[in-house]
């Protein structure tokens, strides 16, 4: 098992974590919560080795193998099975000892390293990988195809396949459900509960954790606080633990009442002077309990939006897609105004390009797509993020919407998403949280009526995704949302569309009937399978078929890597640029004029990222589409 004792951990003067302690046993699932900044991933850099105690002692097993997601994915040449195959470094050893062993004819060797390969399961190892990127949302054409042809998202998928090809003994997931669509989750979700090793998981979906894990374990105080059960669990318990608190504090501040006022009634009385002297004393002792209260940071409402006239929008006979190829076909829908709409469906099936379109952002190719006067739309997407002014502070991206409005005004609506002193930082250097939250506070000061919202938890802590979702129950508007959260589609809409095989039909059910739907369209795909039919004519067909295809998607594949070079050219520029804002020394009085020139180079080369993005974003989605239609024909 792994044991944390007395475990002090600094990020510089501050204190992360200050005398805590943790137990892991083998085979059981934790999940790790806690406000950003805790000290959650630094934890996890510590049970990897890669930061070492200020203080206390860290123990487990020497023979332990520890599977963790990495953070970034060199742009290969191997196939993307391949790459996933690296996860199970015994295996890669195996092989080449085994390869070298032939080479030399030593034929003991040879025996001895095929018995050790099946015992590892080496045989069927190409199969589990394919299963795992299956299960993740990799398209069977997809398996074969180099690292670097695939987005940054998909990359991040691919890091988590390798980490759970690993037959490692701990496993260490921070945030495994980002950049993953409802489908990847949920099979996520089965995936771990059967997973032998022990298990490590920060996340900010309840529900995954609720589904996943046996345990919590809170970062709080600079303790690691353990809680049985999952989220809601915890979430119940903790309460309890706060409700007793808050008892405790209230009881102390009236015996402390009690005490300050005979001291201050007697402390001049000479006759009482050496009892209030006591008391006095007593008081300095007594342990201070803190008062209980919501740490979140987080509490906005959405403003009363203006009347929309019925439909607030519509598509009729509509075809949508990219650069004339569609993916969705007969599209009819509209929106009235107070909807709810969740979309639900596979990855890659078209919900972002439906979104797209209801904003405006992407012309049908053919039919109708009306609005009505009066529409105001609040559009949330991951590529809007961008789209920041890198070189602005929160309070200016707010003040060019309302700049007739109190700049303490402004600061106070930008304190209920979190942003204190941060309000008047550039944007620039912010998380990927950060920006998610600023870019909601901008959306939500401008009181749209309807509102488009594509995973808008990515990124974001339990705490503001709960301050999301209550903002959203008060909402007065029309609400379509893709989400991978099932708390929040739960909590926030009334009715699903089902986006899949090129429709969008009415989903009759809620997301358990969804999870069947799934299950069954799984079932269905392995069938075919299941019957065996691999005859020698068929598999040269497919050859065949598969050449064919790989010839017609070339000039489609060359275009999405010209321009995935040079998305990686213009983010090695803005990475230069970043290391060179850090420097304390520009900011400076005497360095103004650097500094601008700095800011200015990042936003223009922002400018150039964001137009690579939605080029690369249209001809990958032009790409995904070939194959989709082609393996469908």
């Amino acid at each position: 098992m792994l044991t944390l004792r007395d475990i002090s951990l600094y990020r510089g003067p501050n204190a992360l974590l200050r005398g805590a302690d943790l137990t892991l046993h083998a085979g059981q699932k934790l999940g790790v919560v806690g406000p950003n900044g805790s000290g959650k991933s630094s934890l996890f850099a510590l049970i990897r080795g890669e930061l070492h105690a200020d203080g206390g002692s860290l123990e487990m097993p020497p023979d332990w193998v520890i599977a963790h997601v990495a953070q970034e994915t060199p742009a290969l040449e191997r196939s993307a099975l391949d790459y996933v195959l690296d996860g199970d470094e015994e295996l890669r050893r195996v092989q080449q000892e085994l390869e070298a062993a032939e080479a030399a004819g030593d034929g003991q060797a040879i025996a001895r390293l095929h018995g050790r390969l099946d015992a590892i399961g080496g045989y069927t190892a190409h199969i589990r990988a394919a299963e795992l990127m299956h299960g993740l949302g990799f398209a069977q054409s997809s398996l074969n195809q180099p690292v670097r042809s695939f987005s940054g998202g998909w990359r991040v998928r691919l890091n988590l396949a390798q980490a759970l090809m690993c037959r490692a003994d701990l496993l260490l997931l921070d945030e495994p459900t980002n950049h993953l669509d409802l489908e990847a989750v949920l099979w996520l979700e089965q995936y771990l509960k059967r997973h032998p090793a022990s298990i490590l998981v920060i996340s900010h979906d309840r529900d995954f954790l609720d589904a996943v894990v046996d345990g919590i374990v809170h970062v709080e105080a600079e303790k690691l606080n353990y809680y049985r059960g999952g989220y809601s669990d915890f979430e119940r318990q903790r309460s309890e633990k706060l409700a007793l608190q808050q008892a405790s504090y209230e009881k102390q501040q009236r015996e402390i009442a009690h005490l300050q006022r005979f001291i201050d009634r007697f402390r001049a009385k000479a006759t009482k002077a050496r009892a209030a002297q006591s008391r006095i004393k007593a008081l300095e002792r007594m342990e201070r309990v803190a008062p209980a209260h919501v740490d979140s940071p987080f509490s906005f409402e959405f403003r009363t939006p203006p009347r929309a006239s019925n439909p607030m929008l519509s598509l009729e006979e509509a075809e949508l897609g990219y650069q004339g190829r569609p993916l969705l076909s007969k599209v009819d829908f509209s929106l009235r105004p107070g909807e709810r709409i969740g979309l639900l469906g596979p990855n890659g099936a078209g919900k972002s390009t439906l979104i797209k379109t209801l904003a405006g952002e992407l012309a049908p190719i053919t039919g109708q797509y009306q609005r009505s006067q009066g529409l105001a739309i609040g559009y949330f997407a991951q590529h809007q993020l961008e789209q920041l002014d890198a070189g602005a502070t929160p309070l200016e991206h707010l003040l060019r919407l309302a700049p007739q409005t109190p700049q303490q005004e402004l600061r106070d609506f930008l304190g209920g998403f979190g942003f204190g002193e941060q309000a008047l930082e550039p944007v620039g250097p912010f998380s990927g949280g950060e920006k998610s939250r600023l870019a909601l506070a901008l959306i939500v000061w401008q009181a749209p009526n309807l509102l488009l919202l594509d995973e808008p938890t990515n990124h974001l802590d339990l705490e503001m995704r709960h301050a999301l979702t209550v903002a959203l129950q008060g909402f007065e508007g029309a609400v379509v949302l893709v989400s991978h959260d099932r708390y929040l589609l739960s909590s926030t809409v009334d009715e699903y569309r089902l986006v899949a095989e090129g429709r969008v039909q009415p989903f009759d059910g809620d997301l358990n009937d969804y999870q069947q739907w799934l299950n069954e369209r799984r079932r269905e795909a392995a069938a075919p399978a299941a019957t065996g039919q691999h005859t020698a004519t068929a598999r040269k067909e497919n050859r065949r078929r598969e050449a064919e295809r790989r010839a017609a998607a070339r000039p489609l594949q060359k275009r999405v890597e010209q321009l995935d070079k040079a998305l990686e050219k213009v983010g090695s520029e803005l990475n230069e640029l970043e290391q060179r804002l850090a420097d304390p020394a520009l900011y400076e009085p005497g360095e103004k004029t650097q500094l601008e020139e700095l800011l200015k180079q990042q936003g223009e080369a922002r400018k150039r990222q964001e137009q690579f993005e939605s080029e690369w974003l249209e001809a990958q989605e032009a790409l995904e589409a070939f194959w989709a239609e082609s393996e469908d024909s």
